[in-house]
């Protein structure tokens, strides 16, 4: 698993752990490896969810993490720590009905070690109400400045939680990524990690070089990514920030879904909100602007994709490794 010690470095990240789990999940570990320079803190929360609520709550106040991620159910219960940078993955805002439909009742397996040996649990009804009663809190206290501290990510391919679109409803930055329920090292690092970083920049003030690519770029004339076009955007995003700039339609406003629908599947969750659609390319405020024929008058540095010094996205990245960042 690819690590970053600059980012989160000398902060402090709350995980919140799913339904069925404890503080020793596997999703710990990996925070950890990629993270090296936060301090990652968890804790085994009680099978009773307001109880989880309040030790939850107890240890936000006490520690002040930077930054709180939950899956699943822990994604719910992170929703509701107001005042806190958020990242909600799959979050379980249904998840009595979640628990009805998927046989999460009668006696139960932890999926990870507790710290205090327990190893199994019931689930009966009295139960399921209470955590249909807690999940009805979600949203109370959603405002114009929480919308701006909370990612929702959601796999596209998670076969147990679907609530997409009701955190639309409350909130602004739903991402989709692939991945499944559960994360794997692919999905955290594609998926997550570029939100990590977003957070991390914005905590920091930090504004990174921009690099736009003309939507020209990205395919071939089926509609299939270029060779080594992903491998070069995720070279980027570590260091730049990466829009995507595409032609402004006059007629076919279908061509703006089609267009946004297609770079983000290809390119995942740092394309979201990355998107720019314009006919005048020339006025794009930016470092570098790669494109088969890049405006004379833009200000930045011009990268002609195609030519004899750049034919290919292996050549683009090269280019930018001998820049190392600048």
């Amino acid at each position: 698993m690819k690590s970053f010690p600059s980012l989160m470095c000398g902060k402090r990240i709350m995980y919140v752990h799913g339904f069925g789990s404890s503080a020793q999940s596997g999703t710990v570990s990996r925070i950890r490896s990629t993270f090296p320079q936060a301090e990652v803190v968890a804790f085994d929360l009680p099978i009773h969810p307001e109880e989880a609520m309040n030790l939850l709550r107890e240890k936000t106040n006490e520690l002040q993490p930077n930054l709180i991620i939950g899956t699943s159910m822990g994604g719910m219960y992170a929703e509701m720590l107001y005042g806190f940078d958020r990242i909600l993955i799959n979050p379980a805002f249904q998840i009595a009905d979640t628990m009805h439909e998927h046989g999460l009742t009668g006696k139960q397996q932890f999926f990870a070690p507790r710290e205090d040996g327990v190893q199994e649990f019931y689930v009966d009804k009295a139960l399921v109400k209470e955590y249909k009663l807690v999940s009805e809190q979600c949203f109370a206290q959603v405002n114009e400045v929480e919308q701006q501290r909370v990612f929702g990510l959601f796999g596209d391919r998670d076969p147990l939680v679907h609530t997409y679109d009701l955190f639309r409803q409350h909130y602004t930055q739903a991402i989709r990524f692939h991945g499944e329920h559960r994360m794997d090292d692919h999905s955290f690092l594609n998926g997550v990690v570029p939100v990590i970083r977003w957070i991390d920049d914005r905590q920091e003030g930090r504004e990174r070089p921009i690099v736009y690519i003309a939507a020209e770029t990205l395919m071939d004339g089926y509609r299939k990514p270029l060779s080594s076009l992903r491998k070069a955007f995720l070279m980027l995003i570590e260091s730049y920030n990466v829009y995507i700039v595409c032609q402004a339609p006059t007629a076919n406003h279908g061509y703006i879904t089609d267009m946004q629908t297609w770079i983000e599947e290809e390119l995942s969750t740092p394309a979201h909100n990355h998107v720019v659609f314009t006919n005048q390319r020339h006025l794009l405020y930016g470092d570098y602007l790669i494109d088969p024929a890049p405006a004379r008058d833009f200000m930045g540095t011009r990268i002609a994709f195609g030519s004899d010094e750049m034919k290919t996205w292996e050549e683009v990245i090269t280019y930018f490794e001998r820049l190392g960042g600048q």
